[in-house]
């Protein structure tokens, strides 16, 4: 069969891409045209003749932290944290790291920096309570006061302090008094939770995944 050729009229012949005559395109393609009159002469596409492909919808909403998964990375992490305490100062902020490790290996999804140094204080306590109890006990069971005393002395010697300094000395002795005790260990217990925290809260900023562009 033949149609009229769309720019001089002559009978061309179906399937013929140009026009034997005045060599005239015969095949036309539709364009999807949003705005028709930004855009006349071009063919538009009849409606429906492409569909819309919606894009992929990805949710980066923060999870819920699991309390269950939580409590057992936290106490792990913390019992490692013990360990870890000989190393000073970092340590313990490796313990809140630790915690944020263990809990998505342990089937927990991503957390937020918040979430993670939560998690990551949560750590830093358990390995505080564990190494103050164990500190404790040798203190008043096993009488090993003397030998923390000297550990004291080591650590004001480090910062330049003179250890034999009677002033020195008073301190170290009210250091081991109930009441001394009690105020050292409240704070010992507030700078753990801050620097597992902190730990914490790196280590979700680094193994969080990242939103694909």
């Amino acid at each position: 069969m033949d149609h009229p050729c769309e720019q001089c009229g002559s009978p061309v012949e179906d399937g013929r891409p140009f026009c034997p005559q005045c060599r005239g395109p015969q095949i036309h393609v539709p364009i999807v045209v949003t705005n028709p009159e930004a855009a006349p002469g071009l063919h538009t596409a009849p409606e429906g003749a492409f569909p819309e492909i919606a894009p992929p919808q990805t949710s980066l909403r923060p999870a819920v932290m699991d309390r269950r998964i939580a409590a057992r990375a936290a106490l792990l992490a913390g019992i490692v944290g013990v360990f870890l305490g000989i190393i000073p100062f970092l340590g313990i902020v490796l313990a809140g790291a630790l915690a944020v490790f263990f809990y998505q290996r342990g089937g927990g999804l991503p957390l937020t920096p918040a979430s993670g140094s939560r998690l990551g204080g949560a750590a830093g306590a358990v390995a505080f309570m564990i190494s103050a109890t164990m500190m404790i006990v040798r203190v008043f069971v096993f009488h090993a006061q003397r030998e923390y005393e000297q550990a004291f002395a080591r650590i004001t010697q480090a910062f330049g302090v003179n250890p034999a300094d009677p002033e020195i000395q008073d301190m170290l002795r009210r250091l081991f008094t109930p009441s001394g005790m009690v105020i050292t260990l409240l704070f010992s217990l507030a700078l753990a939770v801050a620097m597992a925290a902190i730990g914490g809260a790196v280590a979700a900023a680094i193994l969080r995944p990242r939103p694909r562009t």
